[in-house]
């Protein structure tokens, strides 16, 4: 009985260069995952004046933050679909254009 061949030379190329491929995707994958601002993270939020957040219209400026959490909470309790920014001018309740009126009733009564 004769030695048993496990191989032949073509297997001596292809496992490195199976090998080499494989290290250049990892290296390809940790260079996108790791470059510098294009961060799949999203960025922490940002305050912005009043006027900066889209459709909303301001019904309240409460004291604290807790304040307008209270505010808030009131007119989701009515029905009304409401939002507390952190402005650069401080805590703001928010809400659609539509709701503005009965908002502003149910806050001042």
């Amino acid at each position: 009985m004769g030695p048993v061949q496990i191989g032949n030379s073509f297997s001596y190329i292809f496992g490195p260069i199976i090998a080499l491929l494989g290290i250049g995707a990892m290296v390809l994958v940790l260079r996108w995952a790791y470059a510098r601002g294009s961060s799949v993270v999203a960025p922490a939020p940002r305050a912005g004046t009043v006027d900066e957040y889209g459709l909303l219209v301001c019904v309240a400026t409460p004291g604290s933050y807790i304040d307008g959490e209270m505010l808030r909470r009131k007119l989701e309790d009515n029905g009304i679909k409401a939002n507390l920014a952190q402005t650069l001018e401080g805590p703001r309740v928010m809400v659609w254009p539509n709701d503005q009126e009965r908002a502003l009733s149910l806050l001042s009564g």
